[in-house]
């Protein structure tokens, strides 16, 4: 059997609205476009590269503009799909998305786990994770 490293090195998410979620990842994340075209653009997030592309339907029904709703957010509440980032300071990273209007699925808060957490979705409903180890109970 041949060793390679188990890392995820990129993934596609899927949304409705291409500029809208570019701009989302730009002012959100704080993060330049790597490259673009007509039908997606990608972000580098670490060693890790994140393609948004260009889709016209999401669960079988037009996607709208707005916050997530209907199945998306039924789907985004369950955390189905979830991406998390381990920071130094949830309240902190919870504060600038508040700043920025970012709607919050869930806390922040203290999960049995040992980590602090807060969840929000982006334009195309995928879930997003900010989280940090609770001292002591790491």
């Amino acid at each position: 059997m041949s060793n390679w490293e188990k890392e995820i090195g990129a993934m596609t998410l899927h949304v409705g609205d291409l500029g809208r979620a570019k701009q989302f990842y730009e002012q959100v994340f704080g993060l330049p476009v790597q490259h673009e075209d007509e039908e997606s653009v990608m972000f580098r997030f670490g060693k890790m590269y994140v393609f948004l592309h260009s889709a016209a339907v999401v669960d079988g029904a037009a996607v709208v503009d707005g916050p997530p709703t209907g199945a998306v957010l039924a789907s985004a509440l369950t955390g189905a799909g979830q991406f998390a980032i381990i920071v130094e300071d949830v309240d902190a990273v919870t504060a600038d998305l508040e700043a920025l209007g970012v709607p919050l699925l869930s806390g922040p808060s203290d999960r049995d786990w040992g980590m602090r957490t807060v969840t929000f979705a982006d334009p195309g409903g995928h879930v997003w994770e900010i989280a940090q180890e609770i001292p002591g109970q790491g």
